[in-house]
């Protein structure tokens, strides 16, 4: 019985540490079941794909899209982003556990060109912010 007990300790000890991921490792599988199975919806849209940068602890997620880059694109995609990006959250495309983990979502929104109509860099404080519903107007995001 003695033998019987020790042999599902170890089992449970050894399935425990198998479970155990690192953050790497849940960027690494969280890029690849978004570009396996993500789809997002809208005018435009064409395709979608997340990329990890590891030493960073950041994911960047590319919409594309049919559209030119024009004023008028620029400002109805910088004013829907932010309701695009709780859509994400709220489908785990932004993972909220990787966020507290300390990693950060690069969103961009690109016109057919490549160039960018809206970008966001989600991360805790940014976070904060989509799910109080307070407006970004304010908040300085990333440019390239």
């Amino acid at each position: 019985m003695k033998k019987i007990t020790q042999i599902a300790f170890i089992f449970a000890t050894m399935l425990v540490l198998v479970s155990c991921k690192n953050t790497k490792q849940k960027i690494q599988e969280h890029v690849s079941t978004y570009n396996n199975s993500s789809t997002i919806k809208g005018h435009g849209i064409t395709s979608t794909a997340a990329k990890a940068f590891l030493n960073d602890n950041k994911i960047e997620i590319r919409i594309e899209t049919n559209l030119e880059e024009n004023d008028s694109n620029k400002a109805a995609y910088k004013e829907s982003f932010p309701d695009l990006l709780k859509e994400m959250i709220q489908n785990n495309q932004i993972s909220t556990e990787l966020i507290d983990e300390g990693v950060k979502f690069d969103v961009y929104f690109l016109a057919y060109n490549n160039a960018i109509l809206a970008q966001q860099l989600v991360d805790k404080e940014e976070l904060a912010v989509l799910e109080s519903g307070a407006a970004t107007d304010n908040k300085e995001t990333a440019k390239l």
